[in-house]
């Protein structure tokens, strides 16, 4: 049966219209609803929850934590690397205020010791205990003292363990569920070239070292640096050597990440990152063949001196103490240090992560560059340590050439016809109560000044240098010290190089001493043979330069040049000269003492080429006795001087056999390493 509406249109067509007039009245019933709840809630936030809103913005913000740049690389002068930097990996600790809880963090840090790092570590890597752990974590707990106080920071990860092994890195992975917040990440790690033992590092002490920021020693060398608000926390600066001295160049500038925080300066975004710049490249000197042969050369011949074989060799013998020795050559015309280097020495790449206290006891007294300033080999006791020296050492018969330079300048004596009459010995004092004596006792006759060098007379030197410029001088007057130190100041003793390096000695000068302890008469006779000035290897070597180039002192360098991470050149490094006195000595009293630079010197007689030179042998006084020093000085070739060389090995006896046979090295790898400079230069051997 049908319906009557479907029957019906105009009954159809009314109810389609009530159908749409509810449809219509429900809308707007709806939208009306609607709008009242957004007008009510749009009144609550503007009259009731305006002040909690706005104080919830207040609260949130940023922060901004510093990227440490990667430090810049150190190249040899042939652009090999001795220290670079290398991706490591590290482990964080991330706070969470509201999630974490004192004894869980404390059962962490034990665990972390126990079953990681005691366990996987690198040999010979210091591992934090649980109270460092808990400390580096600077969650607020003070383990000895039981008390919490609030951390300094929450947002910036703190580092619990540098340099992981793959090792301690596998563990935390397997077993990350149960290490909560805790991260590894990548850093970089500070990387010294090994030698060829494998347990040496290249050019150590002139390189240097890195070392945490976070010390106080680091604090206190950087404390005056307009650099010093950049530091992190979390970075290594430079401690000693040329990472330290070019701490500026090598490091770079910061990058930053800002991250949004919330009221508890828990991070709530994604951070903006400003990338760091690399820090600049240095280009040494230094000659990675040459540093290689010289080191080589101090260890073997130091253990050759000590061969028990020697115990009856007339000459050996006298070195057989010998535990030290330090080598540098320098360029005569430009002041490039060449070779710099020590012995003993050590891996520098034990400084990563944190140097263990077991092998810092083993190598701290020779951690020190012994070229610049005091640095012994490592004996077993303070009683024993006592009864060595250092490796700062009287000049010995080394200074007899600028002693005759100044005889024949202050007109003591002539350089041509003169003739000496060298008994032996010489007495001074009141009634010729004082008397030296050459080396052995030796009486060499007639000789003239040149001679006397060459032979290394002791009684020439006192005779005719000390008693008279003492006389001139005001005898016992500290004139004499004033006068005598400014000759020796023009040539470099007593005074800085002018190198730069951090923490080199001027040397000393134990005149006033012995005059106090003598007479000034007594302190000048014994001055102009070398047993007065104290002096570093370095200084000897600036001072032999000075000889060769017949009175220009020249600065030393150790840096040829500086790029930045691309390569491109930000500053070449020029000679520079410190002193130009060549005037002030005549020709012919230059050409006398480098005649006489004619000592005989193991090994030195044997180069393709002429060699000036000087042995010297220092008496020293330690507890117990005295010792004999070995110094050598040379230049080469005597025609056209290029290089410069100064050995010292502290109880190595006699320079002609204790030092002289490393620099005979030294001169051969130089000209090796410079395609036969020094045999051209000298055109071969001849008679000179």
């Amino acid at each position: 049966m049908k319906s009557p509406i479907a029957d019906d249109p105009r009954k159809k067509e009314l109810a389609q219209k009530r159908h749409f007039s509810l449809r219509i009245n429900l809308f707007f019933f709806v939208t009306f609803v609607l709008f009242s709840i957004l007008i009510v809630r749009l009144a609550m936030l503007q009259f009731v929850e305006t002040k909690i809103h706005k104080a919830a913005e207040n609260r949130n913000g940023t922060q901004t934590i510093q990227i440490a740049p990667i430090r810049g690389n150190i190249y040899d002068s042939s652009k090999s690397p001795l220290a670079y930097t290398i991706p490591m990996q590290s482990l964080f600790f991330r706070i969470d205020p509201s999630a974490q809880k004192l004894d869980e963090l404390i059962a962490i840090a034990d665990r972390l010791k126990v079953d990681v790092f005691d366990k996987y570590a690198k040999p010979n890597s210091k591992s934090p205990t649980p109270e460092e752990i808990i400390l580096a974590m600077d969650i607020g707990y003070d383990y000895h003292k039981a008390e919490i106080k609030k951390p300094s920071y929450y947002w910036v990860p703190r580092r619990i363990k540098a340099d992981l092994s793959s090792e301690e890195i596998a563990y935390l992975l397997e077993h990350r569920d149960e290490f909560k917040w805790l991260d590894v990440t990548e850093e970089s790690i500070r990387t010294y070239e090994l030698d060829d033992d494998g347990n040496t590092t290249i050019a150590t002490h002139l390189v240097g070292y890195t070392n945490s920021f976070t010390s106080p020693t680091a604090k206190e060398i950087y404390k005056d640096s307009p650099m010093v608000q950049e530091y992190l926390s979390s970075e290594n600066v430079g401690f000693d050597g040329i990472e330290r001295m070019y701490q500026d160049e090598l490091r770079g500038r910061n990058g930053r990440k800002t991250y949004p925080v919330d009221a508890v300066n828990k991070i709530i975004g994604r951070a903006d990152v400003t990338a760091p710049v690399k820090g600049n490249n240095l280009y040494l000197s230094i000659h990675k063949d040459i540093q290689k042969a010289t080191e080589r050369m101090l260890e073997e011949h130091i253990r050759y001196l000590r061969s028990p074989s020697h115990a009856n060799d007339l000459y050996l013998s006298v070195g057989m103490q010998a535990a030290s020795g330090f080598a540098v050559a320098m360029e005569v015309d430009t002041g490039r240090v060449v070779t710099m280097a020590n012995y003993p020495d050590y891996d520098a790449n034990a400084w990563t992560g944190g140097m263990s206290a077991s092998v810092y006891k083993e190598i701290e007294s020779f951690i020190p560059n012994g070229s610049i300033r005091t640095a012994k080999a490592k004996y077993p006791d303070e009683k024993e340590n006592a009864k060595h020296p250092s490796s700062i050492v009287f000049m010995g018969s080394t200074i007899k050439p600028m002693s005759v330079l100044i005889g024949l300048k202050e007109n003591f004596f002539s350089g041509n016809g003169y003739v000496y009459n060298d008994t032996g010995s010489f007495s001074f004092g009141k009634g010729g109560n004082s008397t030296i004596t050459n080396s052995g006792k030796a009486a060499y006759g007639a000789m003239d000044a040149a001679g006397a060098i060459e032979h290394s007379s002791n009684t020439f030197m006192s005779e005719k240098v000390g008693i008279p410029f003492w006389a001139k001088y005001g005898r016992e007057n500290p004139e004499v010290t004033a006068k005598w130190a400014e000759y020796m100041a023009k040539f470099g003793m007593g005074v800085k190089t002018g190198s730069g390096l951090p923490g080199e000695l001027a040397g000393s000068n134990d005149f006033i001493k012995n005059a106090v302890k003598d007479s000034y008469q007594s302190a000048m006779v014994y001055a102009s043979w070398g047993q007065n000035e104290k002096t570093t290897t370095l200084q000897l070597a600036q001072y032999t330069a000075t000889l060769a180039s017949r009175g220009k002192r020249m600065k030393p360098l150790f840096v040829d040049e500086i790029r930045d991470y691309q390569g491109q050149l930000v500053r070449k490094i020029e000679p520079e000269v410190l002193d130009d006195f060549s005037a002030e000595f005549a020709k012919e009293h230059w050409n006398t003492i480098i005649h006489g630079m004619k000592s005989g010197a193991e090994g030195i007689e044997e180069l393709p080429f002429n060699v000036a030179r000087k042995t010297g042998t220092s008496t020293q006084s330690v507890s117990g006795g005295s010792v004999e020093n070995a110094v050598f000085i040379a230049f080469a070739p005597v025609e056209n001087p290029k290089l410069a060389v100064a050995v010292v090995v502290p109880e190595g006896g006699f320079g002609r056999y204790g030092a002289s046979p490393i620099a005979a090295k030294i001169f051969q790898a130089y000209d090796a390493a410079n395609d036969g400079v020094l045999t051209k230069l000298g055109g071969g051997k001849r008679p000179w």
